[in-house]
This record gives C-alpha cells, sequence and structure tokens, in this order.
C-alpha cells in the first residue's frame, strides 16, 4: 500500500522539506524556506514535477513556514487531503547514547532529544520546534526523529572514549559522537546495491566532502570510525571550521589576544578553514579558480585540505584492515574532480588509482582497471534516508 512520507530538516532560519510516496520512493515536492525568524517575510522555494518556484511568503517562525507549507500542499494538489500523511521524518542533530537508531517520537523521546541539547544548542532545540509544530497540526501522524549520530553508536568504546579523566565521560558525556552519519549510512548502502554486493562483506571508506566535511570507516555495514568528535568541529579542515588543532592553541590566542571562549568558538568555527587560510572565500569553487591563477595561499589551502583527507583515509584503512571502497560524496566530493585526484594521488600502494576521463565527468565509478579498490562517485540523499527509517518504522 502506497504511503506519503515527509522529512523536515528544520535548521536556526531554515526548513528544509521532501515528500515521498513510499515504498516506490517517488519525488512529490521538495522545497526550503529561508530567512526564518530574520524579517516579516520568508523565502520559499520548491520544485514540483519540472516547475521550480522562488518567491517570499509572510512569516517569521518555523510554525509559520510549517503552517503554509500544509496549505500549500493541499492547494498544489499534492496531497488531497492532511490524513494522506502517513508520517513526518524529522533530522535530529544529536541522539546522544539514548538513541541508537531512529525512533518514533513519543513524549519520552522528545524530552530526551530536549535534554540533549546541551550536546547540540545551535541544532536540537530548533529540530523540537519543527517537531512540536507538526505535532500540533497533525495530531494523529506518527512523527519519527532520525538522528546525525546513531550511525556512529556502533563505535567501540577504544575509537569513542576522550584520553581526558574518565569522569567527563561518566557525568557529562563527554566523548565522540560523529555526525554525518544519516549520509555515510545512505552512501554505504548505495554502493553496495551499485557493485552489487552485500555491505556486509565490504570494507568502505566514505569521504562526506561538503562545507562541513567528515569521514567514516565502515565495516560489516558498521560505523567503525568517524572523523567528527564531540561537536562537528573536530576531524578535517573545513569550509569555515579549522578541525583538529593542537588543544594548546586555544588558551594561547585566549591569552595573547584577549579573546573569550565566545571569541575562540566563533573564531575556530566561523572563521577557519577554508576561509581562514585564504582570508578571502570558503567555497573550494572559488578557491580553485584563484589556484588556477596562481594564488599561493589558495593553493595552500587546497593542498592542506587534500592532504588531511588522504591522511586520514590511510589511518582508516589501517583500522579498517584494508579498503574495498571508497566514496566520494557531498558538495566537494560530488562536484570537484580537482580536489578527488589531489585526494588519490599517491595512493596507489593502497590499490587506489583513477580514471582521469571518468573523474573528470563525475561518473559513478571514477577508480581505473588498475585499481583494486572501487573508488565511487555516490550522490547523498539524506532526506531520502530519513523518509526510508520513518517509513520502516511506522
Amino acid at each position: 500500500m502506497a504511503s506519503k512520507i515527509m522529512s523536515i530538516n528544520a535548521g536556526s532560519s531554515s526548513l528544509k522539506f521532501q515528500l515521498f510516496e513510499m515504498p516506490e520512493e517517488v519525488l512529490l515536492v521538495k522545497g526550503l524556506f529561508e530567512r526564518i525568524g530574520l524579517e516579516d517575510e520568508m523565502i520559499f522555494s520548491y520544485s514540483i514535477k519540472d516547475a521550480k518556484v522562488k518567491t517570499s511568503v509572510k512569516g517569521k517562525s518555523h510554525e509559520e513556514a510549517i503552517n503554509f507549507l500544509l496549505h500549500f500542499l493541499l492547494e498544489r494538489k499534492v496531497l488531497t487531503s492532511l490524513d494522506e500523511l502517513s508520517g513526518v521524518g524529522h533530522r535530529v542533530a544529536h541522539g546522544g547514547e539514548d538513541f541508537k537508531t531512529s525512533s518514533l517520537v513519543d513524549s519520552c523521546a522528545l524530552q530526551k532529544i530536549k535534554d540533549l541539547g546541551k550536546l547540540a544548542p545551535l541544532h536540537n532545540p530548533v529540530n523540537v520546534v519543527g517537531i512540536e509544530a507538526l505535532q500540533k497540526d497533525l495530531p494523529d501522524c506518527p512523527q519519527v526523529a532520525v538522528f546525525d549520530t546513531s550511525f556512529h553508536q556502533t563505535m567501540e568504546a577504544k575509537n569513542y572514549v576522550y584520553p581526558l579523566p574518565y569522569r567527563f565521560y561518566e557525568e557529562d558525556s563527554v566523548r565522540r559522537y560523529g555526525f554525518h552519519g544519516t549520509s555515510h549510512q545512505f552512501v554505504a548502502a548505495e554502493a553496495a546495491n551499485y557493485l552489487e554486493k552485500p555491505i556486509e562483506s565490504m570494507k568502505i571508506i566514505s569521504c562526506h566532502l561538503g562545507n562541513g566535511a567528515s569521514i567514516c570507516g565502515i565495516k560489516d555495514g558498521k560505523s567503525v570510525i568517524t572523523s567528527m568528535g564531540f561537536t562537528p568541529l573536530a576531524g578535517l579542515m573545513m569550509g569555515t571550521r579549522c578541525g583538529d588543532i593542537d588543544p594548546s592553541i586555544i588558551p594561547f590566542l585566549q591569552n595573547e589576544k584577549n579573546l573569550s571562549a565566545s571569541d575562540m568558538d566563533k573564531l575556530m568555527n566561523a572563521e577557519s578553514g577554508f576561509k581562514g587560510v585564504t582570508d578571502f572565500s570558503s567555497d573550494t569553487r572559488d578557491i580553485i579558480s584563484e589556484a588556477e591563477k596562481g594564488n599561493e595561499r589558495a593553493k595552500l589551502a587546497l593542498d592542506m585540505f587534500a592532504g588531511r583527507v588522504k591522511q586520514t583515509i590511510g589511518a582508516y584503512a589501517a583500522e579498517l584492515d584494508g579498503v574495498d571502497v571508497l566514496i566520494f560524496t557531498a558538495g566537494i566530493g560530488e562536484n570537484s574532480a580537482v580536489i578527488r585526484e589531489m585526494i588519490c594521488q599517491d595512493l596507489t600502494f593502497f590499490g587506489i588509482a583513477i580514471d582521469q576521463d571518468q573523474n573528470q565527468k563525475n561518473s559513478r565509478r571514477i577508480s581505473s582497471a588498475a585499481s583494486s579498490v572501487e573508488v565511487l562517485v555516490v550522490e547523498t540523499n539524506e532526506e531520502l534516508m530519513i523518509v526510508r527509517d520513518t517509513f520502516h518504522l511506522i
């Protein structure tokens, strides 16, 4: 029996949605509300059939965005009645150790998500707003929470406990959680389907490379190790995030530059990475363009990023005891042939070699005939993963 399932991804000033007919996975409509709360009007863009529309609508809250969305779905006859919605899946940033899988949202689960706001203060509270707004408008429609962190709950303690006094883990839940789990899980499954091999038989390294970037080592279909940590700041250099640095740099700069903890948090999250090194952009397209013109800082930033990704691939291959599949996904991973080539250079001793022509075409398989490792470019679709989990749970 066909079901219509919607995914909701609420950000601080945005709300993304997609509506699918399941189990056929037919996308009916997708869209985005932007500038929520910044003015008295929101920017609303959507794609339905062959039409792409961008307009402004009155409202300045997530509740108003959701109310408008439900009326829009009825007005455009995507739904003949709200009763047609079989379920709504919500992207929730942090599930802590409470949620090892996606979960139906009852009063107990919702309270836990609220409590976990201390670990994700910029994200979980906003995710809760989206859940509560849908609960109000659709009281009889099942709601499901799909967590960025759940996929990584299969890591062993040796890969998630930090070498700090153990009481901070016991008392304050300070540990590696990892993020982008929904994306890593999705592309790993897509790769297994494409290769027509059981995911349980493969050792996979998934590189989610975008403005936010992380790498995940996957064995037997489970996350073994991942680069993001207690927060999404850890690991790789990113668009505006510094990734891993010597922790002593933080008190040093605070003392030398008279910076507060809040100042340092902003510096590391919003002013570092590609933006910090180049001093002109966090967008790799701009940086590649400038590097081709001879900009040394742009070249340095690209070399730093590719180098960190390459180093992490090497470390994860050691952790997995080999690698069968290397996946590139997300904005940079799916679209930048230049960066993929830089990363894969000098990895032939791992059996990784790419076909230059296929790489330039952004083909699905970019490994060469000489490569013993399958190198794939896989388009991520976190919304579809959310809808799949919601469909299975309800």
